[in-house]
């Protein structure tokens, strides 16, 4: 008896609900799990953690990896399946902003508020990583290879084309801390420092770190505390920045990159 034709689901665009359904039964019920997308394509199960987030109140987190590899068809600003991926994300991201009860009448008249309502939920949000090249300067001379000039060279051991949040987040790795944590970036002493989840983790990476700046951070006590290697005003400070946080905040674990 002849077999009836049926179309190959599989050569359809995954169903977000249907992944939904899954996250539900594998994550129950640990709705604070991390879904891990090693195949991350369109990204359509970023979609569904943050629709079924929003369904259930849960916060589970996505981890989707996708190699750049480019569309047959590029478009403007997506030209590579990486890029699909991150423009639907940030589209759905939008599209459950808009779905965020209003508050703009209670905010005008705190008093019309209802005190036992819960707070409207957060919009989402998620961070573009990728994997590069150290931020260090790459040094393999002998010494027999190096001439007096090429020193001068050598000073600044970061990379020129490396900004404050790439070394962050290299620190991050370095330190083992969570790279989902949320980073608030402040000014102090006239420079940028950036605070991880607090405490846990306070950087600078600006030039001309002088003293005033080093106590700044060490009041705020911080679990840790980095600089750049190269940014201290002289080398008295470089010196004793330990002492300085020794004396005011001696829980604190000091490292200069």
């Amino acid at each position: 008896m002849p077999f009836a034709h049926t179309e190959n689901v599989l050569n359809s665009v995954k169903p977000v609900e249907l992944i939904q359904r899954m996250l539900q039964l594998a994550t129950e019920p640990d709705e604070e799990a991390i879904v891990l997308d090693f195949f991350s394509g369109s990204a359509a199960t970023a979609h569904a953690v943050l629709a079924q987030n929003r369904a259930d109140g849960g916060n589970r987190r996505f981890i989707g990896v996708q190699v750049a590899e480019p569309l047959p068809k590029p478009e403007p600003g997506m030209a590579s399946i990486f890029d699909m991926g991150l423009t639907r994300i940030r589209n759905v991201i939008a599209e459950l902003s808009e779905q965020t009860p209003d508050t703009a009448e209670a905010d005008a008249d705190p008093e019309s508020a209802d005190p036992a309502a819960d707070p409207p939920a957060a919009a989402p949000g998620f961070r573009v990583l990728k994997i590069d090249s150290t931020n260090m300067q790459d040094v393999y001379y002998r010494p027999d290879q190096l001439r007096q000039a090429d020193l001068l060279g050598l000073v600044d051991n970061i990379k020129p084309d490396r900004g404050a949040e790439d070394l962050l987040f290299q620190v991050l790795l370095d330190w083992g801390v969570d790279l989902t944590l949320p980073i608030a970036r402040e000014t102090l002493a006239g420079r940028a420092v950036f605070f991880v989840d607090t405490d846990a983790l306070a950087a600078c990476f600006a030039p001309d770190i002088d003293e005033a700046l080093v106590r700044a951070i060490a009041a705020r006590r911080p679990l840790r505390a980095v600089f750049r290697d190269a940014g201290f005003s002289d080398d008295s400070l470089k010196i004793n920045v330990e002492q300085l946080f020794r004396a005011l905040s001696p829980g604190t674990e000091v490292r200069a990159i």
